[in-house]
C-alpha cells in the first residue's frame, strides 16, 4: 500500500466537504499514516488558530486511511466514537496528523491519533478512536 493509493482514497471515499480540507499523506507504516494538513484562513479562527472541527475531521479522516493501510484495502466502517482533547492552540503552521490502528479485529478497530504543529513538532491535539468494520 503506498502513498499515492491512500492519497487517491480521499477522493475515491470521502465527501467534498473533507477533501477541501487538503490533506496531503507524507508517509505511513504496517499500522500508521501521517497526513499533512495545510495551514488555511478557512480553517482558521479568530487569532489565526486552526479550528477544532478541522482538527477533529482530519483526526477521523487519517485513521480511516490508517486502517485501509492495515488491511491493504478499503473496508467500509463507521466511527462509533471519538475522543479528542485539544492540548493547545495551532496557529501559523501546517498540522501533522499522525493516525495509528491499536487494534483491529472482525468487528471493530482502535486507534489513536496525534496532531502535531508542523514546524515546532508540538503537539496540539489527542484523540482516540472506535470504529465498527461494516
Amino acid at each position: 500500500m503506498n502513498n499515492d493509493i491512500l492519497q487517491s482514497a480521499l477522493a475515491d471515499y470521502f465527501a467534498p466537504w473533507v477533501q477541501a480540507l487538503g490533506l496531503k499523506v507524507e508517509s505511513g507504516s504496517a499500522d500508521s499514516v501521517l497526513l499533512r494538513l495545510p495551514q488555511s484562513d478557512q480553517l482558521s479562527r479568530v487569532g489565526g488558530m486552526l479550528c477544532g472541527q478541522a482538527m477533529t475531521a482530519a483526526a477521523d479522516t487519517a485513521m480511516v486511511l490508517a486502517l485501509i493501510r492495515h488491511f491493504g484495502e478499503f473496508r467500509p466502517c463507521t466511527t462509533v466514537q471519538q475522543s479528542t482533547s485539544f492540548l493547545k492552540p495551532l496557529s501559523g503552521q501546517d498540522a501533522l496528523i499522525e493516525a495509528r490502528v491499536i487494534r483491529a479485529g472482525k468487528a471493530l478497530a482502535f486507534g489513536e491519533i496525534d496532531i502535531r504543529g508542523a514546524a515546532d513538532g508540538k503537539s496540539v491535539c489527542r484523540s482516540s478512536t472506535t470504529y465498527a468494520l461494516l
